[in-house]
């Protein structure tokens, strides 16, 4: 897959270049904090509730569980993990 830029003012490749390479560095590292920070909020829900993830999206979309504030905070957690996870990825496979 290619990709386009459009840059408005007159700069060099290599400005514009190390500019993108740096925001896209800048993105990579606040997804790898945040993947691990909503994947440890997950396993520590794992452990109480001994099950996983998985599991408990499938409950609690099915209406199997209760409404106790834990699970939904376990599901906010599940869904910025599966999100970040999924920009992580993308960042990851970017190269220029």
């Amino acid at each position: 897959m290619s990709l386009t830029v459009k840059v408005e003012k007159d700069f060099s490749l290599k400005e514009v270049s190390n500019v993108i390479r740096s925001a896209l560095a800048l993105d990579e590292r606040i997804a790898k904090h945040k993947t691990a920070k909503y994947a440890n909020v997950c396993k520590n829900f794992e452990t109480k509730y001994k099950m996983s993830s998985e599991i408990f999206m499938k409950k609690f979309d099915s209406g199997q569980l209760d409404d106790r504030d834990d699970f939904f905070d376990w599901y906010a957690a599940k869904k910025g993990l599966d999100t970040w996870s999924k920009k992580l990825d993308i960042l990851s496979g970017i190269s220029i």
